[in-house]
């Protein structure tokens, strides 16, 4: 398949699109005192739903990042109450992550406002949909 003019077009409304909405998040985020890095951590940790929480690992998968980096994160987060580290029970050498209750209420403050703009973008992002991509997705 050869990609035409409207592809083209459609691709780079929908990368316009993306790189807005990440730009709107990390202002958000930084109007709400944290990194846009720190509010996607908070993201993945409540997102992840594991009750001891998520370990570093899962979380660098997550963020797409290395193991190192995600533990850097963590760390800084950590250093400014967002979260809160603590060993595995079964296995004391995995480090599992959790929410402070200051990291629940940034995430409070700010999730409902991303849920918001991504049901606003989610019309726009459907009529970009590629249509042979749609059609060729469809089992």
């Amino acid at each position: 398949m050869s990609a035409t003019d409207v592809d083209y077009e459609r691709l780079l409304a929908f990368r316009t699109a993306l790189r807005r909405f990440l730009q709107w998040s990390e202002q958000e985020a930084l109007a709400a005192g944290l990194t846009s890095a720190q509010y996607q951590l908070l993201v993945v940790i409540r997102g992840l739903s594991d009750p001891p929480g998520p370990t570093v690992g899962e979380i660098a998968a997550e963020l797409l990042v290395r193991h190192h980096s995600a533990g850097e994160l963590v760390h800084r987060a950590e250093e400014a109450g967002l979260v809160r580290t603590h060993a595995d029970a079964a296995d004391h050498r995995v480090v599992r992550v959790s929410l402070t209750g200051r990291g629940r209420a940034a995430l409070r403050a700010l999730a409902p406002r991303h849920i918001e703009e991504i049901r606003r973008l989610a019309p726009l992002i459907g009529r970009l949909a590629l249509p042979d991509v749609v059609a060729s997705s469809v089992p």
